[in-house]
């Protein structure tokens, strides 16, 4: 596990997310991620309730940025790692695509590239947006205001605030792998 002053996280607000897919089109663009691959999506979950009284919704789903990485543990040649932002990376020079992330990944976030042959995942687009003061390509794209992204220690974050008033959950917490992407379940029927 890391500690670091700043935290990057991503809060996702389901109730508010429309499935218009603008978020995996913004990233396949702003990533050049091949064609039939993808580093982010907005799959439906649901239905739910009795007709006609019957709701859908749709939750962003990417690598998970968790602070307890499973891929970084099983990367024989540490392709996979941590940076100095303590997210969880992959150095496609290094990786020899064994799978061994693919496997290790809860959820299910990592491919191979088919143009690279290297593993593959989400990076909070932090080389091309992050670290020049943007934000990620699917929060600026997200329609329904959906996403939100920012350093969860600093309370004056679009995440932190957000994350001060509402309950937020983790996909899977209970495998102790501490992701750093935060989901509000408010006004969702599950």
């Amino acid at each position: 596990m890391i500690n670091l002053a700043k935290h990057y996280g991503m809060v996702i607000e389901i109730a508010k997310c429309i499935g218009c897919q603008a978020c995996t089109v913004a990233c396949k663009f702003q990533n050049n991620v091949p064609d039939g691959q993808y580093r982010t999506m907005s799959p439906a979950f649901g239905p739910t309730g009795t007709y006609p009284n019957v709701t859908m919704h749709f939750g962003k789903e990417a690598c998970q940025m968790c602070q307890n990485a499973p891929c970084v543990d099983v990367c024989p040649t540490k392709a996979s790692h941590y940076d100095e932002n303590g997210l969880v990376m992959i150095d496609p020079n290094k990786c020899v695509g064994c799978k061994y992330c693919l496997t290790a990944c809860p959820y299910d976030a990592r491919f191979i590239n088919a143009d690279t042959g290297a593993a593959d995942k989400c990076t909070f687009c932090f080389e091309e947006r992050v670290s020049q003061g943007l934000k990620p390509a699917c929060v600026t794209t997200c329609v329904g205001g959906s996403l939100s992204f920012g350093d969860v220690n600093d309370p004056e974050s679009d995440v932190a605030k957000i994350m001060a008033k509402s309950k937020v959950e983790f996909r899977k917490g209970e495998l102790g792998t501490q992701p750093s992407i935060y989901y509000i379940y408010d006004g969702v029927v599950r």
